[in-house]
């Protein structure tokens, strides 16, 4: 499919990806499979997926500044280095996987992330009872963090997700704090595997550009409306989405 028959439904699907992603998250969900669809190779699709909507991430992080500033600058800055060594290794991993292997296995990461994401809610519960009960797992806070963060780099659903499940498991018991640094560090990790993808020429530039600022203005318009949706209702239709992009591509083979 050339650039300017594609150009409606990428425009649309970073939109649309841009809202989701400010009200409850997996706009990757519409982002990855629109560039496949139309003709994008999987592992360059993934890669200009995550250009396409990492500016949000920045976004997010501003939002959290009087938490994070709040923080031990000392753990902030040694989670941000294990965040960005993490990031630009899973983006490594994914440029060196074999095409045809990334295609098998991308069926099978889009429905992980679609489970995730419809668990969401069940693993913040279990992971913040966990906390409670005196079980958090404080000693493994930055091989985990590092482990997410190759995951983040490699394909980037429901990684907001499995960041605050690790950190809630780990011992932090507010919220906003959670959020800060699930936000702080999805920014450096995604903006370094983009980096890592940019030097390898993975990236679709037309597609992606175009993508990055259809995603911004969707976010934009996501924060508004998050005020009026129901977020039990978005998340339904994330997970709808998530379930049917998944059989789209079991059944493409």
């Amino acid at each position: 499919m050339d650039f300017l028959t594609a150009l409606p439904l990428l425009a649309a699907a970073a939109f649309a990806a841009g809202v989701l992603n400010a009200i409850a998250g997996g706009g990757s969900f519409l982002t990855f499979p629109a560039l496949v669809f139309t003709g994008v190779p999987p592992i360059v699709a993934n890669a200009t997926s995550a250009l396409a909507v990492s500016p949000g991430y920045l976004g997010s992080t501003l939002g959290f500044r009087p938490e994070l500033r709040a923080l031990p600058a000392r753990r902030l800055r040694r989670e941000m280095l294990i965040s960005a060594a993490g990031g630009v290794a899973g983006a490594l991993l994914l440029l060196v996987t074999p095409a045809k292997l990334f295609a098998g296995i991308v069926p099978w990461l889009l429905l992980f992330a679609t489970v995730l994401f419809a668990a969401g809610p069940a693993i913040a519960r279990r992971a913040a009872l966990a906390s409670h009960e005196g079980q958090g797992l404080a000693r493994w806070r930055e091989p985990a963090l590092l482990g997410v963060a190759i995951y983040g780099g490699y394909f980037n659903g429901g990684l907001g997700i499995l960041l605050m499940a690790l950190y809630t498991v780990a011992g932090e018991s507010r919220l906003n704090v959670v959020n800060a640094l699930k936000n702080l560090n999805s920014l450096v990790l995604s903006w370094l595997s983009v980096a890592a993808f940019v030097l390898a020429g993975a990236i679709a530039w037309k597609e992606g550009l175009l993508m990055m600022v259809a995603a911004t203005a969707g976010g934009y318009v996501g924060a508004r409306w998050s005020r009026r949706l129901p977020a039990h209702w978005v998340r339904v239709g994330v997970i709808a989405v998530g379930l049917v992009m998944s059989a789209l591509f079991f059944a493409r083979g």
